[in-house]
């Protein structure tokens, strides 16, 4: 605007004709609008050249706030699916879609939770996991861009993904573009428990962590791959969400067992693929009972029985705050609740006192409840039964 107007006030400082200072101007805007042509144009190419490396994964989910779906980056041409390790994969059976427009079956490889990464691979007719696929695919070289520098803050990128389940089939995935805001340590949180990988991540300014969009590729402008994409997670110190990708040469010390060692993404891709990649055993936390709430479940007879309540407690802190039974609990404070058992989980985390935000389904609602934990309730010692002594004669 200011090379206009700078201009057209020299041409008429100068005196020039006005046919040939419009000549000028015209001559201007064509070079804007060609280059905004050409850069648009190569943008289109590389959306087009990235979008065949990308897989649409449809697993375990598909109720009410646990999304079914999510994306995936092909690393290898036999089908090696890089992606979260998010519970889409918590299956045995998930299913891909490739660019193309093919279903296929999907098996869990490895997951290493300290890196918040899983790889799959694409199965042929019943094969063994192992077994050659044939399969020619287009892919990222995901070993070589572990091995390259970080982004920097300032630098554009883009985000590819199947946020909001908008492809099937051979439907191209999603593009959004942004530049990296800034690169520092995650500290993340899922409701109460702390998010497990703890190394470097790529703030993103874009709006990129959606449902679906986990696994998803974040790129330069030139399609080279920089990171992936990463899981809806809200700042443990802000409680704000989080728009933001683990970097392709993320490398991070944890402790495994009783020594310290350092883990990277690059490690996990190449033994990963080669099937000698053991993952980090983590301790278990600690944990108690925690705070009593007074909801009676239905028999938790399946692996993943879904959290509905059966009945409630007399007086207790359930029956207080309003739950009924048929009611079923899908979210306790923001983190979905997908079986009785993440819910028995998610309460030996907590504490006589602490107050949780339930989400329940009643009817085709949600309902909100807010619900204060209780002490524990002591069971009674059953009585020590008395003995009769015999008597003597």
């Amino acid at each position: 605007m200011f090379r206009w107007e700078a201009l057209v006030q020299r041409s008429a400082a100068s005196g020039e004709n006005r046919v040939l200072n419009m000549m000028r101007l015209s001559l201007i805007g064509i070079v804007f609008v060609m280059s905004s042509v050409t850069a648009a144009d190569s943008l289109t190419d590389v959306v087009f050249e990235t979008n065949p490396k990308l897989v649409k994964i449809f697993g375990f989910g598909g109720y009410r706030g646990i999304s079914h779906y999510g994306t995936g980056l092909l690393i290898s041409e036999d089908g090696y699916i890089l992606t979260t390790a998010s519970q889409v994969i918590d299956t045995s059976d998930a299913t891909v879609h490739l660019f193309d427009g093919r279903r296929m079956r999907a098996s869990v490889v490895v997951v290493e939770p300290d890196l918040d990464a899983a790889i799959l691979k694409i199965r042929i007719d019943n094969k063994p996991i192992e077994a050659p696929t044939g399969l020619k695919l287009p892919f990222f070289d995901a070993l070589a861009a572990a091995k390259k520098p970080s982004a920097k803050p300032g630098d554009w990128v883009l985000a590819f993904s199947n946020c909001f389940e908008i492809a099937m089939r051979d439907e191209p995935v999603s593009m959004q573009r942004g530049v990296v805001a800034a690169t520092t340590k995650m500290s993340g949180r899922r409701g109460v428990f702390d998010f497990p990988y703890t190394g470097d991540v790529y703030i993103v300014d874009a709006i990129t962590n959606n449902p679906g969009a986990a696994g998803g590729a974040l790129t330069d402008r030139k399609g080279n791959l920089l990171g992936v994409v990463g899981r809806e997670v809200r700042n443990s110190q802000t409680f704000t969400w989080m728009n933001y990708a683990i970097p392709m040469n993320a490398k991070l010390d944890v402790q495994d067992k009783d020594k310290t060692v350092t883990i990277s993404m690059a490690d996990f891709l190449d033994r990963g693929m080669k099937g000698t990649y053991k993952p980090i055993q983590r301790e278990k936390p600690v944990a108690g009972p925690g705070g009593y709430h007074g909801i009676v479940f239905l028999p938790n007879v399946l692996e993943r029985t879904p959290a509905y309540v059966e009945d409630v407690r007399p007086d207790s802190p359930a029956a207080k705050a309003g739950l009924k039974p048929d009611d079923l609990v899908s979210f306790v404070d923001g983190e979905p609740i997908i079986s009785i058992k993440a819910f028995n989980e998610y309460i030996r985390r907590t504490r006589p006192g602490m107050t949780i935000r339930l989400e329940v389904r009643r009817g085709e609602a949600l309902q909100p409840i807010e619900l204060t934990l209780g002490d524990p309730l002591v069971k009674p010692v059953p009585p020590t039964p008395v003995v009769p002594v015999p008597k003597t004669p």
